[in-house]
């Protein structure tokens, strides 16, 4: 037997029923000669880890803009903290681990630099509207790999598309994703707030802390407690932990990602985003030459949007002041930095 037959059979006598087996997967778009070593979803996660859109994530803002400190997370760090907590889970639960790890590193492949503030100004002026989950799987199908696209299976690109809103994926690995995503975000986002003077622990409710836990591991460890204690057929949380999470949730929102102090610069975002959107738009020619062929196919506004989701927050800064600063200006903003 091949190495990756030997895996396949393990999954057949190790996995849950409700899991997603490797040999019965729905497939990808182009046929694919299998590989000898690893699973579908094995070799997913890898085309997804060695992709350049996955690498660009580092210099992705999460929720802080350019904060002052090496230990804020990134857009790179907070998939990391997913896929941890995901595979965690699936491994407790049973479920296919390498589906997981593919979902989770791919869920944020979409998003725009500058975090949700960038996502929101791409939104405002792109037709149809703009959404992170859509454009990661426009990331893996369009995109990637010279415009061929990574060629992912349908439940990987599933699970990216349903990691926020909408429909439960199709997949129980797909809808633990979405549940990893959450419980990351929220305490993830709270250590940074926390490193950042914003909020304290013990701004925290009580009542909240008393179900969830004091402190950032604490709370991790009960989410992940209760997640595997509770799913059989569906990912779910029992009911005193979920609404406690809920009212966690809330206070985020309320306290730190409505926080003046913390989005105090995110106009400056949408006016950055909006000038270069609307002078690529104006002077289509600029663009390069990847995003040439998308805007004959689809459009101007359309490859204008790729190409502004695509950057870092530093290249956006970088396009940002070629376009619009002159040089000597910009040799002066660099002296007194």
């Amino acid at each position: 037997m091949l190495p990756r037959e030997r895996y396949e059979a393990l999954e057949e006598q190790w996995l849950s029923p409700y899991a997603a087996h490797a040999v019965r997967t729905l497939g990808r778009d182009r046929e694919d000669k299998p590989c000898d070593f690893r699973t579908v979803y094995q070799r997913d996660r890898d085309r997804i880890l060695h992709s350049a859109s996955f690498r660009r994530l580092k210099h992705k803002t999460q929720v802080f803009l350019a904060p002052e400190g090496d230990h804020y997370r990134t857009r790179l760090t907070h998939t990391l903290e997913v896929s941890q907590i995901a595979r965690t889970i699936a491994r407790a639960l049973q479920l296919n681990e390498d589906l997981t790890e593919a979902i989770s590193l791919g869920h944020d492949l979409g998003h725009t630099p500058f975090g949700h503030a960038g996502e929101k100004a791409l939104d405002e002026l792109m037709p149809g509207g703009f959404r992170h989950y859509e454009q990661s799987v426009r990331v893996v199908e369009r995109l990637e790999n010279n415009g061929q696209g990574l060629n992912l299976t349908r439940e990987v690109r599933d699970g990216i598309l349903c990691h926020t809103c909408g429909r439960p994926a199709v997949t129980l690995e797909g809808r633990l994703v979405r549940l990893a995503d959450r419980i990351a975000y929220i305490n993830h986002d709270m250590d940074d707030a926390t490193r950042a003077g914003i909020l304290k622990e013990e701004d925290i409710p009580e009542d909240i802390r008393a179900v969830l836990g004091h402190g950032r591991t604490a709370r991790i460890d009960t989410l992940i407690a209760s997640t595997v204690y509770h799913s059989v057929d569906d990912i779910c949380l029992d009911e005193e932990v979920s609404r406690a999470f809920d009212r966690l949730h809330a206070f985020m929102f309320e306290n730190l990602y409505r926080n003046p102090a913390a989005k105090s610069e995110e106009s400056k975002v949408h006016e950055l985003i909006r000038h270069m959107f609307c002078h690529f738009v104006a002077q289509p020619e600029r663009l390069p030459a990847d995003y040439q062929r998308i805007r004959e196919q689809e459009g101007t506004e359309r490859a204008v949007c790729d190409f502004i989701a695509s950057m870092s927050d530093q290249y956006a800064i970088n396009t940002y002041q070629t376009l619009f600063i002159p040089r000597g200006w910009q040799l002066n903003i660099d002296k007194f930095r």
